[in-house]
């Protein structure tokens, strides 16, 4: 711990334009504002590039394979990349601020899009899966980004943050899949597979969100915000030092508990039974015009509530939007398992329902982890949970086959339904817990 004069000393060492916005609550407040807009632009891109090429990377392998046995390839790829980069793009946050992290994991994504369609070109097998799995960050850094907003909003502020850019990345999304046939066009007209069109945009989208991020993420708003916490942290009287700094880590330790808890339950539930909605919809005759239909409802759903949903966290807390969370995916869980087949209304109230507690879950446990973690700390350690989370995705959609294989849809909407019920005694401990504390 510093001394009084060697604190005076360390504030008095700050850059000058640092200084300014420590010194500065207004310019503060501009710095808040001035990010959300970029990361806007840069999710906007983002998402276009995320949704491009997800569309058709899985047809891309069974045309290049001949088969369609390793056509759900790419989904483990893109995920297991996406992982890795997570890790990658929260160390590199937390040491040299979200500007170089967030950039780094766009540009890395947008090569890998550019393998992908160089690995098209040359029939190249081994080619497309690395650049799959390289492709894969730019999903990571989709997600990362929004944090981003957070680092210099109040605690009034984060989740509303978060679902602003989350509310972006619908924006590219949406436009990125319905922009496939006329890039499939325009790869055949420049000698390129038509399947390897959407990655060409994806590409363009990358490159364009990390250019977007390095030329104008200045100030970086996780550098002001570390010398922010560190002013804070210097000017407060260290004389409880002991006590206070034990009770703050162990909050801090369950803040971040809690939050991942709540975001892996989540993501395990929604990505089991959306994994599996289409096969079962095969199976009883639907074609792929209802398939994309009720998963086209489903994405909605699982973006476009996020302003509404930051509102209400930032208004009842996020205990409160957790329990929701859960209620809501139970629901989703039971709709699923009890519609008919036939019944295309009820299977899009139900994978709706899924998607919106899906929101619910990641706004809340996102708004937890902010709250909970330290800016000297925060990217590394967000970084490490949504490794969990990519990793929780990756689980539910392998055991949701497996499930269904050996069992039913039925049965897979009814045990992701109870899963999601997990939420709520993890909330009531994190309560308990506070109240002693």
């Amino acid at each position: 711990m510093l001394h009084k004069a060697d604190d005076s000393k360390a504030l008095e060492s700050q850059p000058a334009w640092l200084q300014s916005y420590i010194d500065s609550p207004e310019k503060q407040r501009q710095l808040y504002r001035r990010t959300l807009i970029i990361v806007v632009i840069s999710q906007i891109f983002g998402g276009a590039g995320l949704a491009a090429g997800v569309t058709v990377g899985a047809l891309l392998a069974q045309d290049m394979l001949g088969t369609d046995s390793f056509a759900g390839v790419p989904a483990a790829l893109f995920t297991l990349g996406s992982a890795g980069a997570a890790l990658l793009v929260g160390r590199l946050s937390q040491h040299f601020g979200r500007r170089t992290g967030l950039a780094t994991g766009f540009l890395t994504g947008g090569v890998g899009a550019i393998g992908v369609v160089i690995s098209a070109l040359t029939n190249n097998i081994g080619l497309l899966f690395a650049s799959l799995l390289i492709y894969g960050a730019g999903t990571a850094t989709n997600l990362q980004a929004r944090y981003a907003g957070t680092d210099l909003a109040s605690s009034t502020q984060r989740a509303t943050a978060v679902s602003i850019a989350l509310v972006s990345t619908t924006l590219g999304a949406v436009a990125g899949p319905n922009l496939v046939d006329a890039m499939g066009r325009f790869a055949l007209a420049i000698g390129v597979p038509a399947l390897a069109g959407p990655f060409i945009l994806a590409a363009a989208a990358y490159i364009l969100a990390g250019l977007v991020l390095l030329a104008l993420l200045r100030p970086d708003p996780l550098v002001v915000a570390k010398a922010i916490a560190d002013m804070q942290r210097t000017r407060t009287d260290g004389s409880n030092f002991s006590d206070e700094g034990t009770s703050k880590l162990a909050k801090e330790k369950r803040g971040i508990v809690v939050g991942a808890a709540i975001m892996v339950l989540t993501q395990i539930v929604m990505v089991a039974i959306m994994t599996m909605t289409p096969v079962h919809m095969g199976h009883h005759g639907h074609g792929l015009k209802e398939v994309g239909l009720v998963i086209s409802f489903h994405i909605g759903a699982m973006y476009l509530p996020s302003l509404v949903t930051g509102i209400l966290v930032d208004r009842f807390g996020s205990t409160a939007m957790a329990i929701a969370s859960g209620a809501t995916l139970l629901a989703a869980g039971v709709l699923s398992a009890v519609a008919p087949a036939d019944s295309m209304l009820v299977l899009i109230i139900a994978l709706a329902l899924l998607g919106l507690g899906w929101n619910f879950g990641l706004i809340s446990g996102t708004a937890l982890i902010v709250d909970a973690t330290n800016p000297s700390t925060r990217a590394k350690k967000q970084g490490s949970v949504d490794v969990l989370i990519a990793l929780a995705g990756a689980s539910g959609g392998a055991l949701s086959g497996m499930v269904v294989a050996y069992s039913s849809f039925t049965t897979l909407s009814l045990a992701g339904g109870i899963l999601s019920l997990l939420l709520i005694p993890v909330v009531v401990w994190s309560r308990s817990n506070q109240d002693k504390g």
